[in-house]
């Protein structure tokens, strides 16, 4: 009975990491493959502005380099946009070896729990002396 048990956890334990796998793979994958369309999405940044009371606690250096920075970096947010789908393949091999991963170690896991169960039903146990 016990062995089920534990199986069953394992068992358990694995589906559900498998649907989590699932649904990270299918969430990136969908947020990787229309990033591309927010390319448009970085002039937007040229409307951030400094709120006026944290201008008055800043050294006007920083303050001049606060309000160009959104200008300076658009450029690049745009270029990593812009190749963000080209990553979703990349990204279904790295999800198949995360889920293939703990597989394996909920296996183990699986095991570990059968040789404890085993090693208490041999009455070995230190404490039944």
């Amino acid at each position: 009975m016990f062995y089920a048990l534990n199986w069953a956890v394992v068992f358990i334990l694995l589906a559900l990491w498998s649907l989590g796998a699932w649904a990270v793979h299918a969430i990136t994958t969908w947020t990787v493959s229309n990033a591309g369309g927010l390319a448009g999405a970085a002039p937007a940044l040229d409307g951030l502005q400094m709120p006026a009371w944290l201008a008055l606690w800043l050294p006007p250096e920083a303050v001049l380099l606060l309000s160009s920075l959104p200008s300076q970096v658009a450029p690049f947010i745009e270029s990593v946009l812009a190749q963000m789908p080209g990553l979703a393949g990349g990204l279904s091999a790295l999800v198949w070896i995360a889920w293939g991963i703990g597989a394996a170690l909920l296996i183990v896991l699986g095991l570990i729990g059968s040789g404890v169960i085993a090693f208490a039903r041999s009455g070995k146990l230190p404490w039944k002396r």
